[in-house]
């Protein structure tokens, strides 16, 4: 490929980019006008630093002006320099977000095994956009539509995969009212998995840190007919939690369902805080559920034994599982209460 190949590849793959972040914040603003807590631009910008109204308005401009110049990106000077002022203004939403992060790591106030802040690569993106732009000014390469489907293919794998290292294995521990653990899955002759050991013992160890004076074990039926919060309950009180302070949620046969009843048990007890303990991967997704519910959720990733056999398999369907959530509201998909019945699609009983 010669050097206008690669020059149209790449205005094509800043097309794909620009479309992908201006129609996901477009959808996150109108889902936001249908469902409470729905919003998820967080994934990709912090706005927080603004007064909600201000950035509101700064989202909407950046859904619309991103959007308007992935699909039409011959612009006159004043809508050059709108753009490039636009993805400008992000890019140092992004640095920002950055910086507070590695500051936050040097005060101890956060400890991450992936300590590489996700706005690092939405800052790499927007740079190419605005590299872009100039180069698009005038007359445009023709759009490549295999460049434009890969594109938008790799950010819509790369977003949750980079989420799950990125948010993921950042341990966000802190005191609070509660601990929740989320099952995993019990052997035949009702021992606990790995998976499930790691997450228990570290939420034991939370516990003993003297963070949170309750652990709630939320699961479902697991195999043999041993029940995953039974298995859990056994599990806490060999690492010297006492049982007093252990409650069950046998409903929690999904992250959806786990969201319901945590909702319930935090409106009984009166928890403002809540820690939550499973695997790196799984986190983003009880983020986004728990805090749709309206509650603070913090999450911690469980120390793990040993990586994960079948981590792959687990990462690729919790891709699909997070995108599953998200659309879910829109689709009319609620996550059961109780362990009761859903309407939601077979994604959302992961």
């Amino acid at each position: 490929m010669d050097r206008a190949g690669w020059t149209s590849a790449g205005i094509s793959a800043a097309r794909a980019a620009a479309l992908f972040l201006g129609g996901f914040t477009a959808v996150n603003l109108a889902g936001g006008l249908l469902e409470a807590n729905f919003d998820q631009t967080i994934w990709w910008v912090d706005l927080r630093p603004l007064p909600r109204g201000a950035g509101i308005a700064l989202v909407a401009v950046a859904a619309a002006g991103l959007l308007a110049w992935a699909l039409r990106p011959a612009a006159s000077a004043w809508r050059c320099r709108a753009t490039l002022g636009l993805v400008a203004t992000l890019g140092l939403f992004a640095a920002w977000d950055a910086v507070s992060f590695w500051r936050l790591l040097a005060a101890g106030a956060l400890a991450s095994r992936f300590p590489v802040p996700l706005s690092l690569a939405v800052g790499g993106i927007l740079a190419g956009i605005a590299w872009a732009v100039l180069r698009a000014r005038g007359l445009p390469p023709p759009l490549r539509p295999g460049v434009l489907a890969g594109t938008l293919a790799a950010l819509a794998l790369g977003l949750p995969l980079a989420q799950m290292l990125c948010f993921g294995m950042t341990d966000y521990r802190r005191p609070a009212d509660a601990i929740v653990v989320l099952g995993a899955a019990v052997r035949m002759d009702g021992t606990p998995s790995l998976a499930l050991q790691d997450r228990v013992r570290t939420a034991c160890a939370l516990f003993h840190e003297g963070l949170a004076p309750r652990l709630l074990m939320s699961g479902g039926p697991g195999s043999g007919g041993h029940h995953e919060v039974d298995v859990m309950r056994a599990l806490a009180i060999e690492e010297g939690i006492p049982p007093d302070a252990i409650l069950l949620d046998p409903g929690g046969v999904n992250t959806g369902a786990t969201a319901a009843n945590l909702e319930e048990f935090a409106r009984e007890e009166g928890w403002g805080k809540i820690l939550a303990v499973s695997h790196f991967y799984h986190l983003p997704r009880i983020k986004m559920a728990v805090s749709r519910r309206g509650l603070r959720v913090f999450t911690v990733p469980a120390q793990e034994t040993r990586v994960l056999a079948k981590l792959p398999y687990f990462l690729l369907r919790e891709v699909a599982a997070l995108w599953a959530y998200y659309l879910g509201p829109l689709a009319g998909l609620h996550a059961p209460r109780s362990g009761g019945p859903t309407t939601a699609s077979p994604l959302l009983f992961l």
